[in-house]
């Protein structure tokens, strides 16, 4: 079974922090990964180099925390979908302006649409735009 990954998810494995049910839904998600594929747009690798290198700039992790979590997700069975791009400036922004998302957000609405595939996120305006455009949240 493939799915959508968001960002806020991955980061819950990187940081080990957050609410608990959080982190158990962040942990189910990973764990559901042994046997399922996550889709990911492209923008997705962006996003969490962007993420690793604030927290290093701000001493939260070290460069070698960083490059272990680095090794752990090439270890996961995450596709990065190259046609995300091709739908930036129409389908991904109607779905920005939409739901009031931000482009990165509705970037990974779009992919799930597209995909028909389920969404495993944590962003709580990105649940609450995928199920009002009929996209199922995963639940692991």
């Amino acid at each position: 079974m493939n799915f959508v990954i968001d960002n806020s998810v991955v980061m819950r494995w990187f940081f080990g922090d957050g609410k608990p049910q959080d982190m158990r839904y962040a942990r189910s998600v990973l764990e559901q990964l042994k046997s399922a594929q996550a889709i990911v747009p492209v923008v997705w690798g962006l996003e969490v180099a962007n993420v690793i290198t604030r927290a290093e700039s701000q001493a939260l992790v070290t460069e070698a925390r960083s490059e272990a979590f680095l090794e752990m997700l090439a270890g996961i069975a995450i596709e990065v979908d190259s046609a995300s791009s091709h739908h930036a400036l129409n389908n991904t922004l109607n779905l920005a302006r939409r739901y009031k998302l931000s482009s990165y957000d509705a970037s990974y609405l779009e992919l799930a649409l597209r995909q028909g595939v389920a969404l495993a996120t944590l962003d709580t305006d990105l649940r609450k735009a995928a199920k009002k455009a009929g996209v199922e949240i995963f639940l692991s």
